[in-house]
């Protein structure tokens, strides 16, 4: 599905909204009376909404982020968990349930910014580090309390943390189970950006609009690249990052940024 432009669209009974302006994407966890807490009917709403920007070519990066300002995700819904997460059987079948949406933003092919303001806690945590950079406002604040509620964060997860913040640092937040600012997430390379509540929107909006100006094919070997070259020498894909340079010099995309860098012009790059 292909959405309007300038139109908020909803999904899991609006608690998952999305709008598309310009060449930016904005998905959005619509649950503030929860701190945006996850259920499992958001969860496909996510996946419905990225498969719908997926399908757009017009859209070239997409922001995910919270309603309201006291959070971008708070983590999973706990009122759920009695229900659907109260054994490990009950959980990996929420795990199977869940899964669409997860696995949509975990292999999303299009640059992702979380746009982070107030808790990002858990659950959350896991969404904004599937994303490509993560800004937050100077009021926010990260933690993962799995060891205060007696379970663990999921593989996935505390691996996406460690290549982030490093085994020491990742032990610590797991171990302790404590919250901490968005300055001290900054220092220790959970988040790419704080700035101040007020610079938020503007912050993200300009990011997205100067990732959303470069060439696609580009940008999408740089993603491809830093995806392999970031897993074991014996796992990566060496000849897809090469096809995928490949691409961006027999790309239309090339022969504009050659003739507008003469002719001393911005480009306008169509992404083949």
């Amino acid at each position: 599905m292909v959405m309007k432009q300038n139109q908020t669209h909803q999904f899991a009974e609006g608690k998952m909204l999305a709008e598309v302006h310009g060449a930016i994407g904005y998905l959005t966890f619509n649950q503030p009376e929860k701190r945006n807490a996850v259920s499992l009917e958001m969860w496909n709403g996510v996946s419905d909404i990225l498969a719908g920007f997926e399908a757009d070519d017009q859209v070239r990066v997409v922001v995910i982020t919270g309603a309201g300002d006291k959070a971008f995700v708070s983590g999973a819904d706990i009122s759920q968990f009695d229900k659907q997460r109260s054994s490990s059987e009950a959980r990996e079948e929420y795990a199977r349930l869940s899964s669409i949406g997860r696995d949509r933003l975990q292999t999303f092919g299009k640059p992702m910014i979380a746009k982070i303001n107030g808790f990002c806690i858990g659950g959350g945590l896991a969404i904004a580090m599937r994303a490509d950079l993560r800004i937050a406002s100077e009021n926010s604040s990260f933690g993962i309390p799995a060891a205060k509620l007696g379970i663990a964060y999921s593989p996935e997860s505390v691996e996406q943390l460690i290549s982030l913040i490093g085994p020491a640092r990742a032990r610590m937040m797991l171990y302790t189970a404590e919250k901490f600012d968005a300055i001290e997430a900054e220092h220790i390379g959970l988040i790419n950006k704080c700035v101040p509540e007020v610079a938020l929107d503007e912050t993200v909006r300009e990011l997205a609009e100067t990732i959303a100006g470069n060439a696609p094919l580009s940008v999408s070997a740089s993603r491809h690249a830093i995806t392999e070259l970031s897993k074991s020498a014996a796992e990566r894909d060496i000849d897809a990052i090469k096809a995928a340079v490949a691409r961006c010099y027999d790309s239309e995309d090339y022969r504009e940024g050659r003739a507008a860098f003469k002719e001393k012009r911005s480009p306008k790059f169509v992404g083949r």
